[in-house]
């Protein structure tokens, strides 16, 4: 194939994460075939997978959370019990002073490393190299579309944000090329979704626990599930099909401390919450089967045309255009629908569709993007992911923690505005400033955009005061800032 320079772009931009710096050659090597460029990375679904000894599972997790917990207690009543102390020393001896009294009593023993956000920010690190080592980058933006479309918080609380990143890895990224259906299900009984949604509060009204007043129901998980998950609004779903669908779900939930139900940290299904009985949804019934009358109702929800047309036009979105094509949309969704949820098969029509090559480069890159771009320009692979969660904290798009359910926005609207593109020339300033003159920044436009950058772009570049100008106003170019 003759070399296309600006089919190189749209290779490396819109489906990638951009070219790496340093002697990579990212640029020049996706010029010679800009689409087998981008289709290689389906043919190694096994990248995808991030595997460490230093990164554990969730029911590992949960063992440190739970320790880390009990900790706290202790810590907390310790020192309650010193504030006691104290007061009543005090009220004995009235000459005597705080500090004696507290130098009398034993110090409470010193907190352990808060497991927490040290496993916070080794999951942020091995995502983020993972990302700017990607020769293009496909398969990671399908990881970070995915891990969006089905996200947790990590603000909702310690569960969360011990278990964000495993979420990524367990549920994500082993389907990221495989069957929708096998990722809704991994999605869905995950403990991290499950205490995100609450699902392990709902129960069952006419279940044991629910006939011993414990509770009710919680139809967090079935209504984000339907109106976020699969079927989408205006899906063909009413308010009883939420209702019949979260009593399916009841007793889905994760052992706590205790194990009582499994390995704490696990999935489990609590038959003493489960609803009794066949449930209708969505016009069929489902017999009480235990977890699998949720799973088959999973299964069933996934396959359905309402979610082959809602995955399809996020995914269109996400990657093309915030109109995105219809006829687009509805070539996907029939391969979608034709292959029962192929996400290899999608991922690919996407990526050979001519809309994808032709349709202009307007789409904004998100935070995330734009610091893994940045990174990826400068030849760096982190070794501390801390100035990569300040700048997201900072841009608005803080890693595994959007606002709600319904995950970060995905159009312009959200990141081109007055304010964000002020703080993201902050950013490029400051990123400018700290490489000095050491690059010329004319040499790392060409490493990024060769041919295809436009004499505008080339023309500011060259007017810039300083090398660290230049650099700046080349972070804040439509070659660099568009995908």
């Amino acid at each position: 194939m003759a070399r296309d320079p600006q089919a190189a772009l749209v290779a490396l931009n819109r489906f990638g994460f951009g070219a790496r710096g340093g002697a990579s050659g990212d640029f020049i090597n996706a010029a010679s075939d800009p689409r087998g460029f981008v289709l290689a990375e389906l043919q190694r679904p096994a990248a995808a997978l991030i595997e460490s000894p230093a990164l554990q599972s969730t029911s590992a997790l949960a063992l440190e959370l739970f320790a880390f917990q009990a900790e706290q207690k202790a810590k907390r009543e310790a020192d309650a019990k010193i504030a006691e102390s104290k007061t009543a020393m005090t009220a004995q001896e009235p000459g005597m002073t705080i500090d004696k009294a507290s130098s009398a009593l034993p110090r409470p023993p010193k907190p352990a490393p808060n497991v927490i956000e040290r496993t916070f920010r080794a999951e942020a690190l091995a995502r983020i190299q993972r990302a700017s080592l990607a020769e293009c980058g496909f398969l990671e933006r399908l990881v970070t579309f995915w891990s969006n479309h089905f996200c947790i918080s990590a603000s909702k609380g310690q569960p969360a944000r011990i278990w964000a990143g495993a979420f990524e890895r367990e549920a994500i990224r082993p389907h990221v090329l495989g069957r929708f259906a096998d990722m809704l299900k991994a999605v869905e009984q995950h403990p991290a979704m499950l205490f995100f949604l609450d699902n392990q509060q709902s129960i069952g009204p006419n279940s044991r626990a629910g006939q011993r007043g414990k509770r009710g129901l919680n139809e967090n998980l079935a209504r984000e599930i339907m109106e976020l998950h699969t079927l989408g609004v205006g899906g063909g779903y009413t308010q009883a099909d939420v209702t019949s669908l979260a009593k399916i779900l009841t007793g889905w939930s994760y052992a706590g401390k205790q194990g009582r139900l499994g390995a704490p940290g696990s999935f489990i299904f609590n038959v003493n919450a489960h609803e009794p009985g066949t449930i209708v949804l969505l016009g069929k019934s489902y017999a009480e089967s235990g977890v699998a009358q949720g799973e088959a109702a999973l299964a069933d929800i996934g396959r359905r045309p309402a979610t082959a047309k809602f995955v399809a036009t996020k995914l269109v979105r996400h990657f093309i255009a915030d109109d995105p094509p219809p006829a687009l949309v509805t070539r996907l969704a029939d391969v979608f629908t034709r292959t029962d949820g192929d996400l290899r098969a999608v991922s690919r029509a996407l990526a050979e569709a001519d809309d994808a090559w032709r349709t202009p480069m307007t789409k904004m890159r998100s935070p995330y993007e734009f610091l893994i771009a940045t990174g990826r320009l400068m030849a760096q692979v982190p070794e501390d992911p801390g100035r990569y969660l300040s700048g997201l904290n900072v841009l608005g798009q803080p890693l595994w923690a959007p606002a709600g359910p319904n995950g970060f926005a995905d159009t312009n609207a959200a990141w081109a505005g007055p304010e964000g593109m002020k703080l993201r020339l902050d950013i490029a300033a400051q990123t400018a400033s700290r490489i000095g003159d050491n690059r010329d920044p004319r040499e790392m436009l060409d490493l990024i955009a060769a041919d295809a950058v436009s004499p505008e772009t080339r023309q500011t570049i060259a007017r810039a005061e300083t090398r660290q100008q230049a650099f700046a106003l080349l972070l804040m170019s439509p070659e660099f800032q568009r995908r």
